[in-house]
């Protein structure tokens, strides 16, 4: 089967521009934002001549000027009109010509991020920063209303000493709750735990020595680190070691979104991508799930037990229903019994508590699943991209996507990491 496109030539000279750019180098741009399955190829000619006389050369005994250029757009007819319109703006002088083009087959390679994508393109400027004497009362409260959960510790030059992360701070610091939980508390809670972390200084908790991301690197090498070191986040130097940023996985998954066409598109062109990965191809399938009827209080255990924090709540033809997460019991019940704040701030497991979380057991072995789940959850079709579900997590702020089938019934879970993995995959074959 033949498919249909166009061809877009244009004949022009080096020295027309657009909005102070050379036009070959504006078309480009124009038509590589637009996302679409085309190709462009620009070619400087030796020789050429124009209406006006003049003539151009690349022979030295003449003096050369003006070479002419030209510029070919190929892509599928469906096409033409998001191209044509803008690039007949830009053409202020030259020849633009349309003809048919029938195609035998266009074939591509997906890929997530291009290689040529540096580190300082994307990276988030300007981080949170603290020093080696900050006190971690004052780290929580700069983390708190951050969409991040850690931070760097840079010394008086600038230059990356450590890094705080959320672990660090639960783990050394004794901080008693995640920040999911610990923003949603009130105010009069916060206080008392910030009060007990005051006397601790920054360098007593930071995990050290840090890894680092020279700004220059490509986004390849940067995501190469993350995994290899198995962190969230890289602070970004410059040549003299100073701290000039912070890559983290969102950076990562807002270029993607930028950078990568619609493959899904793509293919409804008749159009063949190659190692194009999908949803299914990475969920996790090992996920705990229970039934809407089962207790709270075992789900409670669920929790403690497998060292989790949300379980996923289906019906007895495995149909998704909804979602409990520790923040979820925190909201469903403290109002009913503040005894389940205690018990989200002990590190004690649950089925191990004394006579002080009798009640409370009695309590929650009365409420059901149903009652504590959360309903309204983003999920994802296991038949999607991986590219619609990079989109779903970083439109809607969230970690994790339960992944369904077309009948909506729970296939498994995908997570940040596991996005991640995949790009990361899709730019090794690339380079291979």
């Amino acid at each position: 089967m033949m498919l249909k496109y166009k061809i877009i030539e244009i004949f022009t000279s080096e020295d027309v521009q657009w909005h102070g750019q050379p036009i070959y180098s504006a078309i480009i741009e124009h038509v590589n934002n637009l996302k679409i399955a085309a190709r462009t190829i620009v070619t400087r000619g030796i020789e050429g001549s124009y209406e006006s006389g003049e003539v151009a050369t690349g022979r030295i005994e003449v003096l050369s000027y003006n070479m002419p250029v030209r510029i070919v757009i190929i892509l599928p007819a469906r096409e033409l009109d998001n191209v044509l319109s803008a690039v007949q703006e830009m053409v202020t002088d030259g020849i633009l010509t349309v003809r048919d083009q029938d195609v035998i087959y266009h074939r591509t390679n997906s890929i997530l991020i291009p290689k040529y994508v540096r580190v300082r393109e994307i990276m988030t400027e300007s981080p949170i920063k603290v020093g080696p004497d900050t006190s971690i009362k004052k780290v929580v409260e700069l983390l708190l209303p951050s969409t991040f959960t850690g931070l760097p510790v840079v010394d008086k030059n600038g230059c990356p000493l450590g890094i705080i992360t959320q672990g660090d701070l639960i783990y050394k610091a004794g901080l008693p709750l995640s920040f999911g939980l610990l923003t949603g508390s009130d105010r009069t809670k916060i206080n008392e735990i910030l009060t007990t972390l005051a006397d601790k200084k920054a360098s007593e908790i930071m995990s050290q020595p840090v890894v680092v991301i020279d700004q220059d690197e490509s986004v390849v090498e940067a995501v190469n680190h993350l995994l290899s070191k198995e962190v969230k986040r890289l602070p970004v130097v410059d040549g003299k070691g100073r701290l000039t940023g912070i890559l983290s996985r969102q950076d990562i998954f807002h270029t993607i979104l930028k950078e990568c066409p619609d493959w899904r598109g793509f293919q409804k062109l008749n159009i063949q991508v190659d190692n194009l990965r999908l949803v299914s191809d990475i969920t996790r399938h090992d996920i705990i799930t229970v039934l809407p009827d089962t207790p709270v209080d075992e789900v409670v255990q669920l929790i403690d037990c497998n060292d989790i924090d949300r379980v996923c709540v289906i019906d007895s033809a495995g149909h998704f229903l909804g979602l409990i997460s520790d923040r979820d019991l925190l909201f469903a019940f403290v109002d009913r019994h503040p005894g389940i704040w205690d018990y989200l701030m002990s590190k004690v497991p649950f089925t191990e508590r004394g006579k002080g979380f009798r009640e409370l057991k009695e309590h929650l072995q009365d409420r059901t699943a149903q009652e504590a789940m959360k309903t309204d959850v983003v999920t994802v079709q296991e038949d999607a991209p991986i590219e619609e579900a990079i989109k779903l997590m970083f439109e809607r702020v969230i970690k994790r996507l339960p992944v369904l089938d077309g009948e909506g019934r729970f296939k498994g879970m995908i997570s940040r990491d596991s996005l991640l993995h995949a790009s990361f995959a899709s730019l090794q074959q690339k380079q291979i």
